[in-house]
């Protein structure tokens, strides 16, 4: 039985799964940082450029300055910012400088410990980002083993990208990414043994979801076989598509006689931190999902099917999901077997409905399609079917996109934006239209306290006020006091 660590997921993948990644802001966040400091993990997964680029566009909150202060809010646990690549906010691919100065700013602003998951599982990419990272700073590093199912992704995969980021220097631990939820036990079984015999004593921790409901299962059976720290969500946020819910793991783990050594009154109110937020807000809550054979046919993230099904009820086909869904997986085979993540999620399923829709299959081909055929991304994990291929180089749009620039080098970027500006500024600038980083500079220092219990209250002053029919109220109970008079 061993002492299992615990990685907390609420604020960054949790709310991405259930609340789009808009349910949580600065002063939600800064309100539950000291309980969460008390609980004693691992780190906590807080923000990945998307987000960042969420809270500028949606919030107008400065993200660097939520970031310093939830760091000197949580002084002893480190905050962990998801890498997917050689990219910061635009899907454009950055250069080595631009990633380089992105990743020095994110330190010096409070992020600890970086998750590096390349979207192909490309190891030497993985590394080469951690060597930039540790030449820089001295924050943690952690390499992505993306698991997916395909005929291509068996442990041999697996434990050859493992053996090879587990011999750099410049990662310290690796952990298995389950975005699909699609880890049962019975592969966690040949999966993980195979990982750890090439790791050495570099540790190995495992991210799941649940939304067919293996993750959970699957966490019990990692910990058996040696699994250091588990990755989980709190209160609303765990489960559904989301992450395992900690408090439930936590209670199983320990019954299974392993140690979770946290403090658990601190746990039980982020818990229902979370949990009140949801009710306050009108937010989804997690809950238990049954298991579905048929999702292992598409793998789509859960949000991602019902865009799906929006879609085709918008076109009022909503009759073919079956025959679209049969074709997710046909071009997932034709494209090289991309893993069902972002970005690679939305191009299956967007190239599967074209061809379902179309007067034929690839008559329309998107252009993210078309940037992934000729290497934008990377390289696809195995050749791209000739005949599509054929057809993705002949079309008069590929020479277009082929032609297009690559992001400007840094001293380039720095005089065309400004060589004036901040770090921080520069790299919003760089990376989102002007008009959204304007607004969010416009609109000041973000809010920094939120109190669930306090909504009830809210919508009723502002109910009253907008009446006019009452010229003077007072509500007196227990805790709670409100004298409201109308003037004029």
């Amino acid at each position: 039985m061993a002492d299992i660590r615990l990685v907390e997921t609420s604020l960054r993948d949790g709310q991405q799964c259930l609340w789009a990644a808009l349910g949580v802001d600065t002063a939600r966040t800064l309100s539950i940082a000291p309980a969460l400091e008390r609980v004693g993990f691992k780190a906590i997964d807080f923000t990945t450029s998307t987000h960042m680029g969420v809270a500028v566009r949606y919030k107008q909150e400065d993200p660097w300055e939520r970031i310093r202060l939830m760091k000197q809010a949580m002084p002893k646990t480190p905050l962990q910012f998801l890498s997917t690549g050689f990219r910061f906010i635009a899907w454009e691919a950055a250069s080595p400088d631009f990633m380089a100065l992105a990743f020095r700013t994110l330190m010096k602003n409070g992020i600890g410990r970086f998750a590096l998951a390349d979207p192909m599982n490309d190891a030497d990419a993985n590394i080469e980002v951690a060597g930039m990272i540790k030449r820089d700073g001295d924050a943690y590093v952690v390499g992505a083993l993306v698991f997916t199912i395909s005929p291509i992704h068996d442990d041999a995969h697996y434990a050859e990208a493992a053996r090879k980021m587990a011999a750099c220097p410049h990662i310290d631990a690796l952990y298995i990414k389950d975005p699909g939820g699609l880890l049962s036990p019975s592969r966690a079984q040949t999966l993980i043994p195979a990982i750890k015999a090439v790791i050495g004593d570099k540790p190995l921790e495992l991210h799941a979801h649940c939304t067919i409901g293996l993750g959970e299962q699957s966490y019990y059976e990692a910990a058996r076989l040696g699994v250091e720290a588990l990755q989980g969500a709190s209160g609303a946020l765990g489960d559904g598509t989301s992450n395992p819910l900690l408090e439930r793991v936590v209670a199983n783990l320990r019954e299974l006689g392993h140690t979770v050594d946290i403090d658990d009154e601190a746990l039980a109110e982020v818990s229902r931190y979370f949990t009140a937020l949801a009710n306050a807000e009108g937010l989804p809550k997690g809950s238990p999902q049954p298991f579905d054979a048929a999702y292992y046919n598409h793998q789509l993230p859960g949000g991602m099917v019902g865009t799906m099904r929006r879609h085709l009820a918008d076109h009022r086909v909503s009759h073919l999901e079956g025959a679209v869904v049969e074709e997710l997986a046909r071009v997932r085979e034709e494209l090289g077997w991309p893993i069902v993540m972002t970005p690679f999620a939305q191009m299956v399923m967007t190239q599967a409905v074209m061809n379902v829709t179309g007067t034929e299959r690839y008559a329309v081909i998107p252009d993210e399609v078309i940037r992934y055929a000729i290497g934008r991304f990377g390289h696809p994990n195995q050749p791209i079917a000739p005949e599509v291929m054929d057809r993705i180089m002949a079309m008069p749009r590929t020479r277009e996109l082929a032609a297009e620039p690559a992001m400007a080098d840094l001293p380039e970027l720095r005089k065309r934006i400004g060589a004036h500006l901040s770090d921080e500024e520069f790299l919003l600038r760089a990376t989102m239209p002007a008009g959204q980083v304007d607004a969010m500079m416009a609109a000041g220092s973000a809010p920094r306290v939120y109190d669930p219990g306090l909504r009830p209250a809210m919508a009723l002053i502002r109910q009253l006020v907008a009446r006019n029919d009452v010229a003077r109220l007072s509500i007196d109970k227990p805790g709670f006091k409100l004298e409201l008079e109308r003037y004029g």
